[in-house]
């Protein structure tokens, strides 16, 4: 690949900006962001549960410059309880993809950590009274609240753990057609399907297949293979799960299916490797997969190296041969057909090296960022820490979970003592894990709490 010219990034817009010093709830930081294939439209989802899809603006010369403006919102996920396991499920919302685009509806699937669904976003005209027949014991007064209460949205529980916001008309029998006046369009989502029971364990990964039919769900150790119009049952394609739990030693973290051929897909797991599997060649795909790992890691290995090696992101580049993925310290272009090494390295935080106990002990260590490229493949873009210090937020609590375990964090004899003295060089609290790339033009959406950001080249 040629060297690609630098980009000259300018900031182009904001939605959500907050003050440094405000309070943001945790149910309103961003936890993932997706254009879809055409550009026209970026989806939003947060830790509440909620997606905000925006919508290119028209009519006006954006075209070096795409500009957004808000188009709806929708509640995707509520909070969950699971009897059996006695554990909560949040309505964080951890990944979201646009499928084919229909009769002029949009549909997309989102995901929290067990529950895909699948949602149509449709517009209709919103229609507002103009004259009314009232009756002769109307007051004016009645008129004004019976007008203003024709065109509002309503709340209207439509599927279990969520709902659709539905318009719903309060029109009286003494109202026409004729005494209607369109005041504008409005977007509206409804729940088609619902993917459920299907995983054991944490979603990470939802991906659409080209074929434009089937999808693929990963969590921690098993991959599901769905068709879009078949929600009650899928295919289980990967099974990492061993019959002792004990000899577990790595855990799936994220799966794409390549970008056009609809039988290829890739995942990554916790110790730095990515497997290519072809489904045509075995029904379950990772008893063929081809393993792309780094022969040559950097450093003795240590307590942490499986830490930072964990790939947390991959993505299919356009060219059909390189695969971009992410781990905590680098983010490395793989060739498909080089399994011994990545054809090259981004150190993304090599500075943090020497700092890896204390990373550890504020959890940062765990963190996930995701990566992207450009709609041409030039130029590639990942999330780090922010380098000059500000007001920190509390300190989350840890969990121990599956991927953990996995990277043997809280087995026996694996005692860390905080040597580091030193405060770290870069404000781990304030860091920008998820960002998307336009796929026709040079603009990236990035989030940070709970505001999104634009940058144009």
């Amino acid at each position: 690949m040629t060297s690609p010219s630098p980009l000259n990034w300018r900031f182009s817009q904001v939605f959500g900006e907050r003050s440094p010093d405000e309070d943001v709830e945790n149910i309103d930081l961003i936890s993932a962001i997706e254009f879809d294939k055409t550009g026209d439209y970026l989806a939003v989802g947060d830790r509440g549960g909620r997606v905000v899809i925006f919508e290119k603006e028209t009519g006006k010369d954006v075209v070096e410059r795409p500009e957004y403006r808000y188009k709806t919102e929708f509640q995707s996920h509520e909070p969950e309880f699971d009897y059996l396991k006695s554990v909560d499920i949040e309505e964080k919302i951890n990944k979201m993809k646009w499928c084919t685009t229909l009769n002029g509806s949009l549909f997309m699937l989102s995901t929290n950590d067990k529950t895909i669904k699948l949602w149509k976003v449709k517009e209709r005209k919103v229609k507002k009274v103009k004259e009314m027949d009232h009756g002769p014991y109307v007051s004016s007064e009645s008129s004004l609240l019976s007008e203003s209460s024709f065109v509002r949205g309503e709340s209207k529980s439509s599927v279990s753990n969520g709902h659709q916001l539905e318009w719903i008309d309060n029109k009286g029998t003494n109202m026409s057609p004729s005494n209607g006046q369109n005041v504008g369009d409005a977007a509206f989502a409804r729940c088609r399907k619902m993917y459920a029971h299907a995983h054991d364990y944490n979603i990470n990964s939802v991906s659409i297949n080209s074929d434009g039919e089937t999808f693929i769900s990963a969590d921690d150790l098993r991959i599901n293979l769905w068709n879009l119009e078949v929600s009650d049952q899928c295919f289980n394609i990967i099974d990492m799960k061993p019959s002792n739990m004990e000899d577990l030693t790595e855990v799936i973290t994220s799966a794409e299916f390549h970008l056009l051929h609809c039988n290829l897909l890739a995942y990554s797991s916790s110790r730095g490797f990515i497997r290519l599997v072809d489904m045509r060649q075995s029904a379950l795909c990772d008893r063929s997969a081809i393993m792309l790992q780094d022969a040559n890691p950097r450093g003795p290995k240590t307590f942490f190296t499986e830490m930072v090696a964990s790939i947390s992101n991959i993505k299919f580049a356009p060219d059909e041969r390189h695969i971009l993925s992410r781990d905590y310290m680098n983010l490395k272009l793989w060739d498909m057909r080089m399994s011994s090494s990545p054809v090259v390295t981004y150190k993304i935080h090599e500075h943090l090296y020497p700092k890896l106990c204390d990373l550890y002990n504020n959890d940062a260590i765990f963190d996930k960022f995701d990566c992207c490229i450009s709609g041409d493949g030039s130029h590639f873009a990942t999330g780090s820490y922010r380098k000059q210090p500000q007001q920190a937020a509390s300190r989350p609590r840890r969990r121990s979970s599956l991927s953990n375990l996995a990277r043997g964090l809280y087995r026996q004899g694996n005692n860390v003592s905080d040597t580091g003295t030193n405060e770290i060089s870069c404000d781990v609290k304030s860091k920008l894990l998820h960002l998307a790339w336009h796929p026709k033009t040079n603009l990236i959406a990035c989030s940070t709490r709970n505001s999104l950001f634009m940058f144009y080249a």
